[in-house]
């Protein structure tokens, strides 16, 4: 099987899995990595996300590829669209290109956005809720997702978008500010630091533990019929406002450390996207009844794991 973006938060947490398995891996990064070290054989290729050649060198070991390689920022799309394009477009334009004049039909497993609905008109959100993306960054997932499912629909590729909610635990931090919020508050308030809302807070996200989502792609990546050519709404179900998650945030650390965590209201700043004011909640079923998968973490103890592992990795 084939990991993109190798060196990245979710690609690392599906590595970390995948390394047990007596399987053979192939690590895509456009840097090299350390070694996998497990059960696995694993093989790296860095390069070019873009280049048909760097993936025709993937293609013979792969029965499923997981598509992970992104930019993630809705500010870095907005500033310079074409760079965005190029990392979250171009490389599965190429990649289905590849497989359809190679021949080859491994199960493509792609990292969609649950903000490709845009400003949700109902909760929880399904697979029927139309799509309108208000920001670049979503505009490029749906183009991407779009171009997955065509290819499916004629028969030249096999593959499954999942639009993930807002994805929280132990792993590498994002490389992009404006993502992996709930682990930056963590590990704020294990430092001491105040945790701080914009406004009243009200605006409500769906929080998927990283384990969670590992097996969502695990279960996808079987490569069964019922997903393929499919595009699915993955969360948890659970709708919770970002201030009362930042209260949950600051008296777990108090819980555990003893320490007390102020949590404050301060003005938004200016320049705000339009998308982070969306209330969003995941309705996951159709990815259930198709694949099995549930997930299994809350959110009090995903948080707590989150601590324990932060606090591991930099003891207080």
């Amino acid at each position: 099987m084939v990991v993109s973006g190798a060196s990245g938060y979710i690609a690392g947490a599906l590595l970390e899995i995948l390394k047990h398995f007596a399987a053979k891996i192939v690590r895509l990064s456009r840097a090299p990595l350390p070694p996998l070290v497990g059960s696995a054989t694993c093989t790296d290729l860095v390069g070019d996300y873009s280049n048909s050649e760097f993936w025709r060198s993937a293609l013979p070991e792969a029965d499923a590829i997981f598509h992970l390689a992104a930019q993630t920022s809705f500010y870095k799309a907005a500033q310079d669209p074409e760079a965005d394009f190029r990392a979250n477009v171009a490389p599965l334009r190429v990649i289905l290109e590849t497989c359809r004049k190679e021949g080859h039909r491994p199960f493509i497993v792609f990292a969609g956005s649950a903000t490709q609905v845009g400003l949700p008109r109902q909760l929880p959100v399904d697979e029927s809720h139309p799509d309108e993306p208000v920001t670049i960054y979503d505009l490029h997932k749906l183009t991407a997702e779009n171009l997955l499912e065509g290819y499916a629909r004629q028969g030249l590729a096999r593959g499954a978008t999942l639009r993930l909610a807002n994805i929280y635990g132990p792993g590498t931090q994002s490389s992009s500010t404006d993502r992996g919020i709930l682990n930056a508050m963590v590990g704020r308030a294990l430092r001491g630091e105040r945790l701080t809302i914009y406004g009243d807070g009200r605006p409500v996200r769906d929080y998927l533990y990283i384990d969670d989502t590992v097996a969502a792609f695990l279960a996808a990546g079987r490569g069964e019929s019922a997903p393929n050519g499919r595009h699915f709404v993955i969360g948890s179900g659970r709708g919770v406002s970002l201030a009362d998650c930042f209260r949950l945030v600051a008296e777990r650390v108090s819980v555990k450390t003893g320490m007390y965590v102020s949590v404050v209201s301060v003005p938004e700043p200016a320049g705000q996207s339009l998308i982070e004011s969306r209330r969003f909640v995941a309705n996951a079923s159709a990815f259930r009844q198709a694949v099995g998968w549930a997930p299994e973490v809350t959110l009090e103890d995903g948080i707590d794991r989150t601590i324990d592992r932060m606090r591991i990795a930099a003891p207080i």
